[in-house]
């Protein structure tokens, strides 16, 4: 999984767009979040705010069908501190 995750980050430092992902409105214009389908179900919570420069916001295991709460929560207080 770390692995995979590292080539879909690479790809989007390097202008491209992950494989599976889906924008994520609610956490604040520019996130995106990276699905990972390897040995359960993962995601990488990012935002490119500078060319070649991306934050990732948050990294974790789904259990469930909805992303918990407290997630998203995480996601958007990361998204805060490095500003809009």
């Amino acid at each position: 999984m770390r692995r995979e995750a590292g080539f879909q980050l690479d790809a989007v430092q390097r202008g491209g767009m992950p494989s599976d992902f889906k924008p994520m409105l609610n956490i604040g214009a520019g996130a995106y979040e990276i699905r990972l389908h390897i040995k359960g179900e993962w995601r990488i919570i990012y935002v490119a705010k500078i060319t070649n420069v991306i934050y990732v916001l948050h990294a974790f295991q789904k259990k469930t069908q909805k992303t918990r709460r407290k997630d998203i929560e995480l996601a958007i207080r990361r998204f805060r501190q490095i500003g809009d």
